[in-house]
């Protein structure tokens, strides 16, 4: 079987659960393909993130279309910096760009804002910091982007899709500062179980992807067993962090089950109760 294969279809859950993060622009297939493997295993639901101003329209439209997709619109963390400064030598892996200084971010953020007062968009993210990939020089520039990111979502009663990636203490110090949206979702949760007491007082939602699976994840795994029942919820970041035993290998909504299943046996709860509770908790979440 090569790295590259697609895994095959787990089997499917009995109780239906939802995709909270994943990037189906990123996937191979069409996006029917797509939601059919994901319902073949009962995932019926995902939430499509907009990472920039390209990918969030195409969020919206998805959105749109499709009565299962609701959308997230945002400027990724990594794209601020990159709008503001350009990317001359290609470091963020993408194609290089001219620097467009603050009014071309002003721009951006203004393009977000009125996808976000969409009815089918149903949160503003991701967003936050990501001091793995930005340099000292992006901070501010992701800093002014995640706290405007706060105030679009409070403006138009959004959930906010936190990005937080080696970041937490100016993560959860921004969101303090500024004063958090009434529903906010730490996606791909990085942090420990520390972290995770301080997310639960706050209300804070925590949605946990493939990574939860891996042999190095204890201090994941030890957050997941004190996050609140209420809390929790699941993804995929698809195409990335496949869950093991397909670590390496494509990703998509339809391997949910896998990382569920994993979450149950953490938690020490049957599927079942956990599937509910999650499908209920990213309803709340994203208010659908």
């Amino acid at each position: 079987m090569s790295r590259t294969d697609a895994p095959p279809l787990p089997e499917p859950l009995r109780v239906p659960v939802a995709d909270s993060h994943t990037h189906l622009d990123m996937q191979d297939g069409t996006v029917e393909e797509g939601l059919a493997r994901a319902a073949a295993v009962n995932v019926t639901a995902v939430v499509q993130v907009g990472c920039d101003v390209k990918g969030s329209r195409w969020a919206a439209e998805t959105a749109a279309a499709h009565p299962s997709v609701h959308a997230s619109v945002a400027l990724h963390p990594n794209e601020a910096p990159r709008i503001v400064h350009g990317d001359p030598d290609g470091w963020s892996r993408q194609e290089a760009r001219e620097p467009g200084g603050r009014a071309a971010l002003d721009e951006a953020l203004a393009e977000i804002d009125a996808l976000a007062a969409l009815g089918h968009v149903r949160a503003v993210g991701e967003t936050g910091l990501d001091h793995f990939r930005t340099g000292p020089e992006g901070m501010a520039a992701q800093e002014e982007s995640f706290r405007a990111h706060i105030e679009i979502a409070k403006r138009h009663g959004k959930a906010l899709v936190i990005h937080d990636r080696e970041a937490h203490a100016d993560v959860l110090r921004i969101l303090a500062d500024a004063g958090a949206p009434e529903r906010t979702v730490f996606h791909c949760y990085s942090g420990d179980a520390e972290m995770a007491r301080i997310c639960a007082a706050a209300g804070y939602f925590m949605s946990f992807a493939g990574n939860v699976t891996f042999k190095n994840a204890q201090p994941l795994r030890d957050a997941l067993v004190v996050a609140p029942a209420e809390l929790v919820l699941v993804e995929t970041d698809a195409p990335f962090l496949t869950p093991a035993p397909y670590r390496g290998r494509p990703n998509a909504p339809y391997l949910i089950p896998v990382t569920l299943r994993a979450m149950a046996e953490v938690r020490g709860t049957d599927e079942d109760t956990l599937a509910a509770a999650v499908y209920d908790n990213t309803a709340r979440a994203f208010d659908f």
